[in-house]
């Protein structure tokens, strides 16, 4: 042995590894457009229906009458309104903690409207009566029937909450991950290498 070491081989190049942009404006954008939409929603069929008949509109598919609700969705939890009004507002900080990282246009959507819905009923729990973390939630459309006899009544938010959840589980079963990437992809690395 002489001493003289090995010269090294050169390492193997690799593309480099381009990540989609982050997507936290999306999720602000698509949650601030939203949350306006249900609020104004809310403050005009509390200041037109409140006190007065339901009102038929698609043939009777749709029915809109006012109904100050102090539970969650269904009214459970009725008297429950200041866990609910905390509940939603951790909801809120997880969700503004992960779009930090979110990379995913289909994700940032699903957030934005969740992030949107826990908004819109956080503003009524806080600002609306009888008073703070205490306020009921204005739900205004009632589906087939009037006074939620063919599903229950509900509002913009809610929606939203629905739109986005389904939005979300679709995306992970599909294995597209809140980064970009796919769940898919991460598995063929793993048997090629």
């Amino acid at each position: 042995m002489t001493g003289d070491a090995a010269p090294e081989e050169p390492a193997a190049e690799q593309a480099p590894v381009v990540l989609p942009k982050r997507r936290v404006g999306l999720v602000f954008a698509v949650a601030a457009l939203i949350w306006v939409i249900d609020l104004v929603s809310k403050n005009l069929v509390a200041a037109n229906l409140e006190g007065k008949e339901p009102v038929r509109i698609l043939g009777g598919v749709i029915y809109l009458q006012v109904i100050r609700n102090a539970g969650a969705a269904f009214s459970m939890a009725t008297g429950m309104t200041w866990v609910l009004a905390l509940v939603a507002a951790a909801v809120v900080v997880a969700i503004v903690w992960l779009s930090r990282r979110l990379r995913s246009v289909g994700w940032a959507i699903g957030l934005g409207l969740v992030l949107a819905g826990a908004l819109g009923n956080l503003t009524d729990r806080i600002f609306r009566a009888p008073g703070p973390l205490r306020g009921h939630v204005i739900d205004f459309i009632s589906a087939f029937a009037p006074n939620g006899e063919g599903f229950a009544i509900f509002n913009i938010a809610d929606s939203a909450i629905c739109c986005g959840g389904v939005l979300i589980v679709l995306l992970s079963l599909l294995g597209k991950d809140y980064d970009g990437t796919s769940t898919r992809d991460k598995n063929t690395k793993k048997e090629t290498a």
